[in-house]
């Protein structure tokens, strides 16, 4: 069988951890941020990890 491609767009997206799982960025950051609160903001500023469910999805667009 041959190697899987890695899709780019997601693998600008995500970063692998040192254990195995995949960090994420949180949406809604992108703007209208006037009317968002401080502490939603401050929030949003901090990486998530992406789902159980959608991990192994991911590492296969991923090449992995």
């Amino acid at each position: 069988m041959p190697k899987l491609k890695t899709r780019k767009g997601v693998a600008k997206r995500f970063k692998v951890t040192a254990k195995g799982k995949l960090k994420r960025a949180h949406a809604f950051k992108g703007h209208i941020l006037t009317k968002k609160s401080a502490k939603r903001k401050r929030n949003l500023r901090q990486a998530g990890l992406v789902h159980a469910a959608d991990e192994k999805r991911m590492k296969k667009m991923l090449g992995m």
